[in-house]
């Protein structure tokens, strides 16, 4: 497998974005971390809520249980107490409802801002690199083949990715040069599709 050109400044410009994409990808993941953290920290009002509330409950009820043994009115006594603790269930089940949206959020937003970048380089450097590393590998495992038939390659793809004008340089009508079989075109033609890669002869 060709991971990097042969020529130094392609060469250069390939480690360079490839750990721009690294560095892009471990910053946005790192900051997803770091938010996720942030907003889990707003947990701790919920959890003070629920357990506020469950303890006022708890007193309450236990408060009720006492005032239900007062002999002919204990019943009428304890219904306060009963009422004040469902108001401290309904403060313990918004404590867990807040919980449970902190917690939701908690691992979305950062899924969210992760995805996003990670998906824009997946769908713009990644298919580039992976493209240049499978012609370049098949350029390469094309030096198994004969020079001519090996030129003849290299010269065909040239025709078929290379800027007409830089085409025209080489010779005013590449396409008949390839199909003739004119060594030497085909020759400047592998050049030129070799140098438009990044890569050198042999």
């Amino acid at each position: 497998m060709k991971l990097y050109a042969d020529r130094p400044v392609r060469a250069l410009f390939q480690l360079a974005a490839d750990a721009l994409a690294v560095v892009w990808v471990y910053l946005w993941v790192r900051a997803a971390l770091e938010l996720r953290d942030t907003i889990g920290a707003l947990d701790r009002p919920g959890e003070l809520m629920a357990a506020t509330g469950q303890g006022f409950s708890e007193h309450m009820d236990s408060a009720a249980e006492q005032a239900a043994k007062v002999p002919l009115a204990g019943e009428a006594l304890a219904v306060p107490f009963t009422n004040m603790s469902e108001t401290g269930a309904s403060l313990t089940s918004a404590g867990d409802s807040f919980r449970e949206t902190v917690a939701s959020l908690a691992t979305t937003l950062p899924l969210l801002v992760a995805a996003v970048p990670v998906l824009l380089v997946a769908t713009t450097w990644l298919p580039a690199r992976a493209g240049w590393i499978a012609r370049a590998t098949s350029v390469r495992r094309a030096g198994k083949l004969s020079p001519q038939a090996r030129s003849r390659l290299l010269a065909l793809r040239a025709l078929t990715t290379v800027a007409p004008a830089r085409l025209a340089a080489v010779h005013p009508d590449p396409a008949d040069a390839w199909r003739s079989g004119d060594s030497a075109a085909l020759d400047r033609l592998a050049a030129l599709e070799l140098r438009r890669m990044g890569l050198k002869a042999g």
